[in-house]
Parts: structure tokens; C-alpha cells; sequence
């Protein structure tokens, strides 16, 4: 058995598929999930890698041999495991090493309810019991059955919209050849949407372009199509479909900071005076949105565990994080790139004009993206940025270093599993934001 400490991150399992991860990791998690999520059953499905088959029958083979029910969904999107859990109120698994390259899967898991489970809240006593090999004797073997709930997740995002007031719009869609490529048409059935659709062949190789829309050189397929067919607005998903980016009629990649923006105005109109989440690398035309539509801005970390946490101590309606995750109360707290899409959508129609005139009022601010840098001891390296801004701004250490400054702030946070760390910039404008960016990247090359 590989070093299950090599593979378990802080919010799910990732790993080398044969190298790191196999049939036995996978029966072992199995047994080390059922002891610990507590459920009478647990609900798994998969994404489209092919490993994805094998793993997921030797996880569920350990759930059972805990004498814990399995409940397959099969191939299914990770924000439709989630509408299970929370629909069966049962935990959930999905094996899915989401934007990762071909060779890698993983696992993420839930516990009723969709509730998160990380590092802290359960994944870190999976990893020790599957390690040790630590499972109680049972009285009985699990039973198996499977579960098909395409038709009613579809059902369920399109409830976040208005259909009678979507207009006609054709929207060119970019699965990567992933799980988007299953659920994007049962979600857009029936809906006023002329659909453009790109690599929707599930293909665990990714044989076009890794299914990672982070990475601008992923979004160049739909840019282009979207120009050359002439469509309203493009959606790009990654492998397990949970996030979603945005690209304008002119082939232009809309910030998500943006996207939160135009969801949490319009969940506001319906839901006056609630609270909506942001994290902390969000626009400041975030919580400035927010605050102008009579809500509640608050800002979380980076994370969904803690944004999931923050969400359920709020009543949060809404959270959106600049990762392209998005997540709603009326999901279980969970986020799913697709309910973004509906509610966009129906924004974009009682606008009435395009994406990039919806967008505009938003975009008020310079950002210098996520920039990730290689350093030998990340922390010497906040320390030094820190002691360098001591007297030139507010500093915050909620998660990593923020420094707020005038018309001007940036977030120096280090990665959780590589030595990186990662910075983001804004400001009022381009100059100022390439001074703040400049000075701190000097700072950490040092």
C-alpha cells in the first residue's frame, strides 16, 4: 500500500493512479469512510476517468464489508453527488481527481447532507484508520444497490431560475471532456438555449485540453468559438463539473470575482437583506456589490470547508470564491457550477443586453491574477513581505498575509501542498496595481 500521508490533502484524497493509489487504497478508505461518516449507507458515483470504475468498486466493496449499504449513481458531475447526499441524507464519495492530468484520481467525501469533510472534520481520522488498518469486526456485509437521479438534479438547478424569463441565447459550452459532457445537457433541456456544445465525449484521457479552466491557454477552443458562432456567452467546466468560467459574446474570460458579483445581486433582489459570502481574494467589488443591494458582506477564507462552515453559522443565501466556485444555501451549501450558470443566464436576459455590458459596472478595479511562485521557505518569505508593509497598510493573517493599503491591496498566501506561494493584486488601476505587484514579487524572490 502506498503512504496514504503523500496522497490525503487538506480537502480530499489525489494521487498517482498504480503509483499511489489502488484497488486496496481505495477498499481501505472504503472501510475507513463507513466507520467514520456514520451512515447507514453511503451514496458513490465517479467521473469519467477510466481507473474511475475499479476504484470506486473497491470503494464501495469496503463500505460494504463495514456492513454499510452502497448506493451508486455511477458516472455523475461532483455537485450531483452532493444534490444526492443532501437529497438521501446520506453521506456521499466521489471519485474524481477533478482538473488534474490524466494519470491522477481522487476522492472527495461528505458526510450527510453534503456536509464537508476535510483534514480536520473527519479526513484525517480516514486516512490514520485506512493507514493502520484499524476496522471493527461487522455483523454483516453492506448491501448494493444504484440510483438514478440525473433527471431530478437537472430538475433541481433549473429551480434556481425564472425559465419563463429566459430569452433565447446561444451559449457555446466547453466540457474538456468531462463530466460537464452528461450533465450540461440534462440541465439545459427544456431550457430557451441554443447550445454550442465542445468536447462533450466523456474522456478520461482529455484528449483535447485538460479539462482546467483556471489556465487561460484551456479557454482559447471556446473563445474562439464563441466569436466564430456568433454566441452570447461561453461556459467552460472543469473534469467534475463543480466550477464554472465565463467568457463574453467578444471572446473575453469574465473574472469570477465579476460573476459573484451579478449572482449575489440578483439572489439579493429575491432573498432582501441576506448574507452573502466572499473570500478573501475576491474583488473588492464584492462586498461593495453586496452592500449596495442591502446585504451582508462577509469574507471567509479561502476553502470550501470554511466557506461551507461560515455559510451554515450565517444562514449565508450565497458564497462565491474567485476559484469559479459558487455555492447556494438552497443546495445544501454546496457549490455547483451549474445553478451559477442558470442564474447568470436568467441575469443576462432581464438585462436584455450582453455579458460584457451586464459585467461592466462590476469591473471597476485592476488585478494581477493568481501568480505563483517557487520559494524554498514560504514562510522567511511572508515574514519578510510582512516586516517590509508593516507601517504601509492594514495587515490581516486570516489566511496567509493580506495588506490593505491606499486604493490598493494584495493576499500572499502559501500552498497547502507544494512550496508556493500564491499572490493576488488590485488596485484602482493598472499602474498602481504592477507597483504593489512588483514590490512584493521582488520581496519574495529576495
Amino acid at each position: 500500500m502506498g503512504d496514504l500521508a503523500s496522497i490525503v490533502k487538506a480537502y480530499d484524497v489525489r494521487g498517482v493512479v498504480g503509483e499511489q493509489l489502488d484497488a486496496d487504497v481505495a477498499r481501505r478508505l472504503g472501510r475507513a469512510a463507513a466507520v467514520a461518516l456514520h451512515g447507514e449507507a453511503v451514496v458513490v458515483a465517479r467521473d469519467m476517468r477510466p481507473s474511475g470504475v475499479e476504484l470506486a468498486e473497491a470503494f464501495m466493496a469496503g463500505v460494504r464489508a463495514q456492513g454499510v449499504d452502497t448506493v451508486d449513481l455511477g458516472l455523475a458531475s461532483t455537485d450531483l453527488l452532493y444534490y444526492a447526499s443532501g437529497r438521501l441524507g446520506l453521506p456521499g464519495a466521489m471519485w474524481t481527481a477533478s482538473h488534474n492530468p490524466a494519470a491522477y484520481n481522487g476522492l472527495k467525501l461528505c458526510r450527510a447532507g453534503a456536509e464537508p469533510v476535510a483534514i480536520d472534520t473527519g479526513l484525517a481520522e480516514i486516512r490514520d484508520r485506512a493507514a493502520a488498518g484499524d476496522f471493527p469486526a461487522a455483523s454483516r456485509e453492506g448491501g448494493a444497490r444504484s440510483a438514478d437521479l440525473l433527471g431530478e438534479y437537472a430538475d433541481h438547478v433549473r429551480g434556481f431560475a425564472d425559465l419563463g424569463a429566459l430569452r433565447p441565447l446561444k451559449v457555446a459550452v466547453d466540457a474538456g471532456n468531462g463530466m460537464a459532457g452528461l450533465v450540461v445537457p440534462a440541465v439545459f433541456d427544456g431550457l430557451s438555449v441554443e447550445l454550442v456544445p465542445l468536447f462533450f465525449e466523456l474522456d478520461g484521457s482529455f484528449p483535447n485540453h485538460p479539462a482546467n479552466p483556471i489556465e487561460p491557454e484551456n479557454l482559447v477552443d471556446l473563445q474562439r468559438t464563441v466569436v466564430a458562432q456568433d454566441c452570447d456567452l461561453g461556459l467552460a467546466f472543469d473534469g467534475d463539473a463543480d466550477r464554472v468560467f465565463c467568457i463574453d459574446e467578444h471572446g473575453q474570460a469574465v473574472s469570477p470575482s465579476l460573476v459573484t458579483a451579478v449572482i449575489a445581486r440578483a439572489l439579493l433582489e429575491r432573498n432582501p437583506g441576506a448574507t452573502v459570502l466572499y473570500n478573501l481574494i475576491c474583488s473588492r467589488t464584492v462586498p461593495e456589490t453586496i452592500a449596495a443591494a442591502g446585504g451582508n458582506p462577509v469574507r471567509t477564507r479561502v476553502g470550501h470547508s470554511f466557506i461551507k462552515a461560515v455559510m451554515k453559522q450565517t444562514g449565508a443565501v450565497f458564497a462565491g470564491e474567485h476559484s469559479g466556485h459558487y455555492y447556494f444555501r438552497d443546495n445544501f451549501r454546496a457549490d455547483s457550477g451549474l445553478i451559477a450558470a442558470v442564474i447568470l443566464l436568467e441575469a443576462l436576459s432581464d438585462a436584455g443586453g450582453t455579458l460584457s455590458a451586464l459585467v461592466a459596472p462590476y469591473d471597476r478595479y485592476a488585478a494581477s491574477g493568481e501568480l505563483n511562485t517557487v520559494v524554498a521557505d514560504p514562510g522567511a518569505a511572508l515574514e519578510r513581505v510582512a516586516a517590509a508593509h508593516a507601517d504601509a497598510g492594514e495587515c490581516d493573517w486570516t489566511d496567509g498575509l493580506t495588506v490593505t493599503g491606499d486604493g490598493w491591496w494584495f493576499n500572499l498566501r502559501p500552498s497547502n501542498t507544494e512550496p508556493l506561494l500564491r499572490l493576488n493584486v488590485e488596485a484602482d488601476d493598472a499602474p498602481a496595481m504592477a507597483r504593489v505587484r512588483d514590490r512584493v514579487l521582488d520581496l519574495i524572490r529576495d
